[in-house]
């Protein structure tokens, strides 16, 4: 048995649940997939998969397998493209990961341009709004917002990201303008569930003095996009990124509120494991974060 070649095929049918894709990934028949995946499940005397008419998943044993076959997989691409004139030329699969909001309105729309400058890089996007584990779960690089942990991991500042708090014309006529951030405790306000504390938001005097209130409302959410169509609904004050509603702000379907009192801003970063030698396509995709996002992000320029 070829322990590599079936440590490969055992990790692209992990990763897509299905040995027909894998297959199809790796340019190889489905007969010869499956006798990879069984002559190595024999060979470690475990069964890596659940296998019935409808699903295909990870046993938990196969699962913890699958843990350190990716990183090992990583580590043999990696010094493979670190050897020679493999250096100058990305290629192979990006795994990357990105929230939900940035990454439908924003990444998902610049990746063909980064396809076609790297022809030889396949893409697998994955977008949810909870922080992944880069390493447990096989990424090489996520894009992320807000204040970041410590940890082992790189992370590179792409572009600042600015907050706003607005409301809807529809809202403020009928509720009133709040002119203060202490106003903000007579007003339903929209709640981003994944902050550390949703119900707290700070602020910063004209004088540099920190001002942190703490708001209530009737809607709480874990996706930038659902606040914002309650808010252009009338339904609420909310506190999103310009990035989620630059455009409404332009086109008068949302006010700016408390202009004058800082918002504590965030910034994008691209987070990638740590690594002596940054893999070509990993260090190509950070580069065109950078070019296409940063310092100054077209979504602050048009307001």
């Amino acid at each position: 048995m070829d322990r590599l070649a079936a440590m490969q095929a055992f990790a692209r049918v992990a990763e897509t649940r299905s040995f027909s894709e894998a297959a199809r990934r790796l340019r190889v028949s489905k007969s010869v997939l499956s006798r990879q995946v069984a002559a190595l499940e024999a060979e470690l005397g475990v069964r890596l998969f659940h296998r019935t008419t409808r699903a295909l998943t990870p046993t938990e044993i196969g699962q913890a397998y699958y843990t350190r076959v990716s990183r090992i997989l990583a580590d043999i691409e990696e010094t493979e493209q670190s050897i020679g004139h493999l250096q100058g030329a990305p290629r192979g699969r990006l795994k990357i990961n990105a929230p939900m909001s940035f990454g439908y309105s924003h990444l998902a729309p610049a990746l063909p341009d980064f396809l076609s400058a790297n022809p030889e890089v396949e893409v697998d996007l994955v977008m949810n709004d909870r922080t992944v584990d880069l390493i447990e779960e096989g990424f090489d690089v996520a894009v992320r917002i807000g204040r970041l942990a410590d940890s082992s991991l790189v992370a590179k500042r792409i572009a600042p990201m600015r907050l706003a708090v607005c409301a809807s014309p529809g809202y403020l006529a009928e509720r009133g303008t709040p002119a203060t951030p202490a106003d903000l405790k007579n007003h339903c306000c929209l709640l981003y569930s994944n902050d550390s504390a949703p119900e707290e938001w700070r602020f910063t005097t004209p004088e540099g003095a920190a001002w942190p209130v703490t708001v209530k409302g009737r809607l709480c959410a874990n996706n930038g996009d659902a606040l914002r169509h309650a808010a252009l609904k009338g339904v609420g004050v909310v506190r999103l990124p310009s990035f989620i509603i630059g455009q409404d702000l332009q086109a008068g379907a949302l006010v700016s509120l408390l202009s004058d009192y800082i918002i504590q801003d965030s910034a994008l970063y691209a987070i990638y494991p740590e690594a002596r030698h940054l893999s070509p396509k990993v260090r190509a995709f950070v580069d065109f974060l950078g070019q296409r996002f940063g310092p100054h992000p077209y979504w602050d320029l048009v307001q």
